[in-house]
């Protein structure tokens, strides 16, 4: 076992790290524990999630995944497409709900059952939890210390329970030992509640970004030239940037890639909208090439003014013309892409983008990009982490 007392540990250093699956999508947290593989031990704790009960197809289908893992008694340290390194991978059995006291109850029982018998070294470990789900844990779980990542504001994203995930975040800041937050935004909103909290913005992998492989036949098909997207497809995307653009629009395609989670019903019917399902995080950089202009046209919510999207950094390290909509996550980027602030500014930028590369100032102004490489981010992370 990663933790196990069978092997001598590196540094000294033990971490758990309760989020999403591991593999399932490349989140930041994941970015930031693979660089920290090499000098400390890590188990990743996947958990059930942050949607709650809801009886539709996405449960079904998540709820399928989660009893396939749970019948797999034995760890996991599983290989990623790119060959890069793994933690060793736990799935604790859990109840999926989170709503009432008793589900909250069972849960913090289950998991600290589970660390108590599977991770013998527990009491020197640094716990680490970007969902707030765990709240209840560390009044039963000795560790270290408990640390808090704060990724978004879960209470206001879109098919979530927010009352209950307000609750437990809320717990949870309040129990943390350290609290880090990926961007000013959700430190501001950690200091609203009385707690302060580190900041690591998101970084970005600039080699994977420079691959020169992956393969976009999933584009192969459709019109140019291309206007893309690609992230989870929901309620976030605003149906008023991209009806715009596909009235403006006299040829082409909007693709559309990425898993669905509810989206607005009616992009599907917008004439030059191709929703195209997920892809593989391998083959984006060749997607991104075959692309004429990337676009981010996130509605201003709540919940986006709180997010720091990691595809930003990611879209600019294509060396791609990109037009996002305006929030708290452009700040301090704007020199290196167009900026919309309303549908039809969105439109026109867009269109202006489509047969010129991206404008050399925008491209020089990216060359800061090399300073913030997932390495350097995990090595701030690492420091707060353990350090005193």
């Amino acid at each position: 076992m990663g933790l196990d007392d069978k092997r001598a540990p590196r540094d000294n250093r033990c971490l758990v790290v309760f989020a999403d699956d591991w593999g399932r999508h490349p989140s930041s947290c994941q970015h930031l524990v693979r660089e920290l593989l090499d000098s400390c031990d890590v188990a990743w704790i996947n958990t059930v999630g942050t949607r709650g009960l809801t009886f539709d197809v996405e449960l079904l289908r998540r709820g399928a995944q989660k009893l396939k893992q749970w019948g797999s008694r034995s760890e996991q340290s599983p290989s990623s497409p790119s060959a890069m390194p793994s933690p060793e991978v736990h799935n604790p059995l859990m109840y999926p709900g989170f709503r009432s006291r008793w589900q909250r109850s069972l849960n913090a029982r289950l998991l600290s059952n589970y660390l108590k018998s599977r991770i013998s070294r527990l009491r020197d470990a640094v716990i680490l939890s970007s969902v707030p789900i765990t709240a209840d844990l560390p009044k039963h779980v000795e560790a270290r210390r408990w640390v808090y990542y704060c990724v978004d504001d879960f209470s206001v994203w879109p098919g979530l329970d927010s009352r209950p995930l307000q609750d437990m975040e809320q717990a949870l800041v309040t129990r943390a030992d350290r609290i880090v937050a990926a961007g000013e935004n959700l430190a501001a909103r950690v200091a609203g509640m009385g707690r302060s909290a580190y900041v690591v913005p998101h970084g970005i992998d600039i080699a994977h970004w420079s691959r020169t492989d992956g393969n976009a036949t999933m584009l192969a098909d459709l019109p140019r030239p291309l206007v893309l997207f690609w992230g989870l497809v929901d309620r976030r995307l605003d149906f008023a940037y991209l009806e715009a653009l596909d009235r403006r629009m006299t040829r082409g395609t909007i693709a559309i890639v990425g898993p669905q989670q509810d989206p607005d019903l009616r992009l599907a019917k917008l004439g030059r909208v191709r929703m195209l399902g997920p892809s593989t995080y391998l083959n984006l950089p060749a997607l991104a090439r075959a692309a004429s202009v990337l676009v981010m046209p996130y509605a201003d919510l709540p919940v986006t003014r709180a997010m720091q999207p990691l595809k930003m950094k990611e879209y600019l390290a294509t060396g791609q013309p990109v037009v996002v909509s305006k929030l708290p996550a452009v700040a301090g980027w704007e020199d290196c892409m167009d900026v919309a602030e309303d549908p039809q500014a969105f439109a026109s930028l867009v269109l202006e983008r489509i047969d010129a590369p991206a404008p050399a100032a925008q491209l020089r102004a990216r060359a800061r990009l090399a300073n913030e490489g997932w390495r350097s981010k995990a090595a701030r992370f690492s420091e707060i982490l353990f350090g005193d």
